[in-house]
């Protein structure tokens, strides 16, 4: 494969036989006027979004706010996760999802200031940091200001939940998670500005660099989003623990990013050169493959709810008590619904998977569902709304203004970052073969 790329200008004239039927990329290989309308709607959207959050009082604001920065976690995070993914396993549909993929890792130092309000405020989301040592503890069961069961199991936990740790694991997982961002991506552009690029030593040698890099690093950020959901989530009930809960944000993040990541690649298919890269089959294969993570959450989700259930141990079925009563039944269906049966049903079809609009829709339905699977895990939590769904006031408005100014603003950098780079990695062994003549019908 001979390829020639200018790194600054987006430009390439890759070979190929017209007479065979080999499609050939265009001379620019970025979408900037489309991505910038993107990026003025979502800014558009912030706007509106924080003013109509502004009546929805402190209370419920605080807590919105904590689901819009988790889910903008998600992306940036679990994007560098599943980047990592690709790296290990290959296959044609990383050529497609590499750059927004790359895009949403580089959002990481954004997401790292995001997390600043949920300490500064921190007092009025976790008991840890209201009664921040033990002595302080201590004297909250005395004065009956938490539970026994609360106050004993704080203290317990300390070590790992207190102001000062929490801080300190917080900055160490942006930190690692940072530099790994920081070193993929540079990895990615000297890869395309290779001199033996388009060769397969070039080839080789990239693929094994990526791979013995990512394969130890996924491991580590299991490791490292475990701590962060055990200490941002899990924490607002000091009472609860469960040894899966680390995984099952791990796949959530796969099924929210896969969502985002299939509605970029279709949505910029209407332009090149998208428009020459994304063929039916690919597509189909990333729909199969959101078709795998909807399973796997459906899973471990209501695996964990059955062992809980069968145990009927005193200790554990209060969390999910909590998600039941009192009109929290309304919302546990529609979770249910919305983010496991509805997708489920609809990714079965292959014809969805290969129509364009019917796909777009399904991946912002996905988005939402994740929203509302996070507003089921957090609100509940809180004494004033555990059980007690029906007794919510205005505030509870804050969960739809609040996450979506922290995540327009969010999508508002990512577009900057898609715009950044090429939207086709040049040097990769998949491009000759991605530009073949579509075989599929």
């Amino acid at each position: 494969m001979s390829a020639a790329h200018e790194q600054h200008g987006h430009t390439i004239d890759h070979g190929g036989d017209a007479s065979h039927g080999a499609r050939v990329l265009p001379a620019t290989l970025g979408s900037p006027e489309l991505l910038t309308a993107w990026r003025t709607r979502a800014l558009i959207v912030f706007a509106v979004s924080v003013v109509l959050s502004i009546p929805t009082g402190r209370t419920h604001m605080l807590r919105a706010y904590l689901l819009g920065f988790m889910c903008c976690f998600a992306y940036a995070g679990g994007g560098l996760a599943m980047l990592m993914l690709q790296y290990v396993s290959g296959g044609k549909w990383g050529m497609l999802l590499r750059r927004p993929l790359e895009a949403m890792t580089r959002t990481l130092p954004l997401v790292a200031v995001m997390v600043i309000p949920v300490f500064v405020f921190g007092k009025h989301l976790y008991q840890w940091m209201k009664f921040p040592t033990i002595a302080a503890e201590r004297d909250a069961m005395a004065n009956g200001w938490v539970t026994k069961e609360q106050g004993l199991t704080a203290i317990s936990k300390y070590t790992m939940l207190n102001p000062f740790s929490a801080i300190v694991q917080t900055c160490l997982i942006f930190g690692i998670l940072c530099l790994l961002m920081h070193i993929l991506n540079r990895w990615s552009m000297q890869r395309d500005a290779d001199p033996a690029r388009g060769t397969l030593e070039s080839y080789d040698r990239w693929r094994i660099k990526f791979e013995n890099l990512s394969g130890p690093c996924i491991f580590l950020y299991v490791v490292l989003l475990t701590d962060g959901a055990l200490v941002w989530i899990m924490s607002l009930d000091v009472t609860w623990y469960s040894s899966i809960w680390g995984l099952q944000f791990l796949v959530g993040q796969g099924f929210a990013v896969l969502a985002l990541s299939i509605l970029t690649v279709v949505k910029m298919s209407k332009v090149e050169p998208m428009k020459t890269l994304l063929r039916t089959t690919e597509q189909h294969d990333l729909g199969k493959f959101a078709f795998a993570f909807v399973m796997l959450n459906i899973y471990l989700s209501f695996a964990e709810f059955l062992i809980i259930w069968s145990g009927n141990v005193p200790d554990e079925i209060p969390w999910y008590l909590a998600r039941i009563r009192g009109g929290w039944w309304w919302i546990c269906s529609a979770d249910f619904i919305c983010h496991w049966l509805i997708p489920f049903c609809l990714l079965l079809s292959r014809n969805l998977k290969r129509d364009k609009k019917r796909l777009t829709w399904l991946c912002m339905f996905m988005l939402f569902a994740r929203c509302l699977d996070m507003f089921w895990l957090i609100e509940p939590n809180f004494g004033d709304s555990a059980g007690r769904l029906v007794n919510e006031n205005f505030g509870i408005f804050a969960y739809i203004t609040v996450p979506l100014a922290v995540m327009s603003l969010w999508a508002a950098y990512y577009f900057t970052q898609l715009m950044a780079r090429p939207l086709v990695n040049v040097n990769d062994p998949h491009l000759e073969e991605i530009l073949e003549p579509e075989h599929a019908h």
